[in-house]
């Protein structure tokens, strides 16, 4: 089973759930909006390292995921599985890796940076983050489809008077004349609107409650409700 571990002084960043926004009162009895993260506790699954991977990194897995859901892969991720191929890396002497011992993980991601004194089975929890003052962000936006040039690029449209015809939400010319006679490449038009992944960056840490496993962050943070999110200390001055 993993083991808890204090990590506070070598955290690298915590996965999370995003619950929502809500406002809160600071010292000064200012409003202050706010979003709530379910910050860990995260497992540490792997440790990458600079001699046998070419790069430093750890690799953090949030939410236990059944069994009978898990695939094989990602049961043997975390726990030793008996396998031919097991059988004859052990018979020709070849140590097998370490397994953190835990339940198969939904959410699994690895964030760059050493390790400090964190070691697989171990544990990453909300409160490494009390000395942080500001992170970063990461998680997918949310996804709005197909849509047209004023929904996606918030543009102002056509005329609502004389000489437009049924086209008052359109583009409008896009033209470049007989040269170079294409489009660059760029040019604002009708699309996929969100679903990707975007940072935002050097959010407060307003408050953290760590018997709830919560992370409170000044702001809007990217993605829907319930959504995933990866919380990294900021690297920005």
């Amino acid at each position: 089973m993993a083991t808890e571990k204090s990590v506070a002084d070598s955290i690298v960043g915590i996965l999370g759930r995003k619950v929502g926004m809500t406002q809160i009162y600071n010292e000064a009895g200012e409003v202050v909006p706010v979003t709530v993260v379910e910050a860990g506790p995260c497992d540490v699954l792997q440790l990458r390292t600079q001699g046998r991977d070419g790069y430093e990194a750890v690799q953090l897995g949030f939410l236990d995921k059944p069994r009978r859901l898990a695939s094989r892969s990602q049961r043997g991720q975390v726990a030793k599985l008996d396998s031919k191929r097991n059988k004859k890396r052990s018979a020709a002497g070849i140590e097998a890796s370490a397994k953190a011992g835990c339940e198969p993980k939904r959410f699994v991601r690895e964030i760059r940076g050493g390790a400090g004194d964190l070691e697989v089975g171990s544990q990453v929890k909300v409160d490494a983050f009390e000395e942080v003052s500001a992170v970063d962000v990461v998680a997918t936006s949310k996804g709005r489809g197909f849509s047209g040039a004023m929904k996606r690029h918030n543009f102002s449209g056509q005329r609502a008077t004389h000489g437009v015809k049924k086209c008052h939400r359109h583009l409008g010319g896009t033209g470049c004349s007989a040269y170079p006679s294409r489009l660059f490449k760029g040019v604002r038009m009708p699309g996929q609107y969100g679903n990707k992944r975007c940072t935002v960056r050097n959010q407060k840490v307003v408050g953290i409650d760590s018997e709830k496993n919560l992370l409170l962050i000044g702001g809007a943070v990217p993605g829907p409700n319930g959504g995933y999110v990866v919380v990294k200390q900021t690297n920005k001055l």
